[in-house]
């Protein structure tokens, strides 16, 4: 793709960023909401419709598109409770948004409203969203990469090739 295909692919995933949104009541949503107008930088507009919401419904309900996997709620709530006992009202506690999506408008409160059904009635939940959040796992990878303690876990392919899945073994557990 050439420098002018990624612009405009670039144009049309930052407008659908500012325009899409989660909704607390979807079904609500889905009836009332027409078209909205996004203007570009050449003058020109876009209308996005229903996409503007379907698309991060998924996030929540991927049964929409016909898979068979767990909304982002449900996942988060699992892993909580797969986790000791002790921890788990500490998890709940201290749960905080990382990644592009979770800038979708709407997305901490669908989160915390999902969340309230799954999580049991004692949890406080709170929710941290990091201004830099679309960035933070660049970071912090960035930040983990840089450790001389990390680098000892460092696994070459040239080792993978001489001891196979026993390099993990060997430098991880």
């Amino acid at each position: 793709m050439g420098r002018v295909g990624r612009r405009l692919v670039t144009l049309e995933v930052t407008a659908l960023e500012r325009a899409c949104f989660i909704s607390l009541n979807p079904s609500k949503v889905e009836a009332m909401e027409g078209l909205a107008s996004y203007p570009l930088p050449d003058g020109s507009v876009l209308e996005i419709g229903p996409a503007r919401f379907r698309a991060p419904e998924l996030l929540f309900r991927p049964d929409l598109m016909g898979q068979e996997y767990f909304g982002i709620h449900q996942v988060l709530a699992y892993a909580i409770q797969k986790s000791d006992m002790d921890l788990r009202r500490m998890l709940y506690e201290n749960i905080v948004l990382s990644g592009g999506s979770t800038l979708f408008k709407g997305f901490g409160d669908r989160l915390v409203l999902e969340l309230k059904r799954l999580a049991p009635k004692d949890a406080h939940l709170r929710i941290s969203a990091p201004q830099e959040r679309l960035y933070s796992t660049w970071i912090g990878g960035s930040i983990l990469a840089s450790l001389d303690t990390f680098k000892r876990m460092w696994i070459s392919k040239k080792e993978y090739d001489s001891e196979g899945v026993r390099v993990l073994h060997r430098k991880l557990l």
